[in-house]
C-alpha cells in the first residue's frame, strides 16, 4: 500500500468513525437546548407588547414549537439529512444561509490566532529551551504565565486602548470600514487592518501554552538516545535542531493544537463581542439572548464538524512528523 493509499484508508477510518460522534451531539445539543427557559415566541412577542396567549399560541405554531420534543428532533435530524439547518424565527431566513454569511470571518480569525500561537509559541518555547536555566528562560516564562493567566476580554480591552485610543495605529472593531468604498487590495488591507487586534488577543493565551509545552517536549527529546547518536555521528546545527529534535518535539505540540480548536470556537465569543467582530461567535451570543435555538444549533453543528475535521488533519499532520504513526 502506497503513502497516498495510506492516507485516504486513514481518512476514510476517521470519516467513518465521525458519523455517529456528530449525530450524539446533535441530539445531546438538541436536549440541552430545550432544558433551556423561553424560546423564540417568548421574546418576540414580548418585543412586540403585545404577548396575548392567541399570539403566542400562533407565533409557537408557525415555527413548529407547539410540536412535542421528539417530533421537532425528528424533523430537525430529516433537514439534517437535507442540508437544511432549519428556519430562524429572530433574522426570518434559513439558519444556513445566516450561518454562511457569517462563517468565513470567523474562519479567517480562527486560523489567524492559531497560525500566530502555533509559531511565536513553538519559537518562544524552543527559545526557552536553548536558554534553559538563563534569563531569557526567566524572561519569557514570566511572560508566558502572564499570558496564560490574563483573562482573554481585559487583554483586548488593553489593546484597543493602546493601538485604537492612545497611538491610533488600528481599528477598534468591525471586520472592514464601513462605506468605505475599497476593492482589490485596499480592501485586502483593511480587512487585515482590523483582523490584527482581534487575532492577536484570541492567540496570546495560546502562546503560552504552546511555549511551555515546547520548552518541556523539547528539552526531553533532546535526550533520547537517537539525537545522541546523530550527535555521535557529527550531525549538528540546524539538522540536528530541526530534523531531529524540533519536529520530534512538534508531535504533542500539534496534539494539543487539535484539541484546542473547540477553545479557540469558544474564546471567538468573547473576543468578538468585544470587537464588534461579525462572526459566528457573536452569532451564537446573539441566538443566546434572543433564544434562537434554530440559529444556535446550527452554530453548534457546524462547529463540531470543524473540531472533528481539524483533528482528522492532526492524524496526517503527525504521521508526516513522525512515519512511525503512519505505520502503526
Amino acid at each position: 500500500m502506497t503513502s497516498f493509499q495510506r492516507i485516504l484508508a486513514t481518512l476514510r477510518r476517521n470519516a467513518v468513525a465521525a458519523v455517529p460522534t456528530i449525530l450524539a451531539i446533535v441530539v445531546l445539543n438538541f436536549f440541552l437546548l430545550r432544558l433551556a427557559p423561553g424560546d423564540a415566541a417568548d421574546v418576540l412577542a414580548g418585543e412586540s407588547g403585545a404577548a396575548t396567549e392567541e399570539l403566542m399560541r400562533q407565533l409557537r405554531a408557525r415555527f413548529g414549537l407547539d410540536l412535542p420534543v421528539l417530533i421537532q428532533l425528528k424533523n430537525y435530524l430529516l433537514g439534517l439529512a437535507q442540508g437544511s439547518l432549519g428556519f430562524s424565527p429572530r433574522y426570518n431566513m434559513p439558519v444556513t444561509d445566516l450561518i454562511l454569511q457569517r462563517l468565513p470571518v470567523t474562519v479567517a480569525l480562527m486560523a489567524s490566532a492559531l497560525v500566530v500561537a502555533f509559531v511565536v509559541g513553538v519559537t518562544a518555547g524552543y527559545v526557552m529551551a536553548l536558554c534553559a536555566g538563563r534569563w531569557p528562560d526567566r524572561v519569557l516564562s514570566v511572560v508566558a504565565l502572564l499570558l496564560y493567566s490574563l483573562p482573554g476580554f481585559w487583554i483586548g480591552l488593553m489593546l484597543i486602548v493602546a493601538f485604537s485610543v492612545k497611538l491610533g495605529w488600528l481599528p477598534s472593531g468591525g471586520s472592514e470600514t464601513i462605506a468605505s468604498g475599497l476593492t482589490g487590495v485596499d480592501l485586502l488591507l483593511d480587512r487585515l487592518r482590523h483582523l490584527v487586534l482581534p487575532a492577536t488577543t484570541l492567540a496570546l493565551f495560546y502562546v503560552a501554552i504552546y511555549a511551555r509545552l515546547t520548552r518541556a517536549s523539547v528539552l526531553e527529546v533532546s535526550e533520547l538516545d537517537f539525537v545522541r547518536t546523530a550527535r555521535a555521528k557529527g550531525v549538528g546545527g540546524a539538522g540536528l535542531a530541526l530534523r531531529h529534535i524540533l519536529r520530534n518535539a512538534l508531535i504533542p505540540v500539534t496534539t494539543m493544537a487539535g484539541i484546542h480548536v473547540g477553545g479557540v470556537l469558544g474564546g471567538a465569543v468573547v473576543v468578538e463581542t468585544v470587537f464588534t467582530w461579525p462572526g459566528m461567535g457573536r452569532l451564537a451570543f446573539e441566538a443566546v439572548q434572543r433564544r434562537d435555538f434554530a440559529v444556535l444549533l446550527g452554530v453548534l453543528f457546524l462547529s463540531s464538524i470543524v473540531v472533528i475535521v481539524v483533528n482528522m488533519l492532526v492524524d496526517l499532520l503527525q504521521a508526516w512528523l513522525d512515519p512511525r504513526i503512519e505505520a502503526s
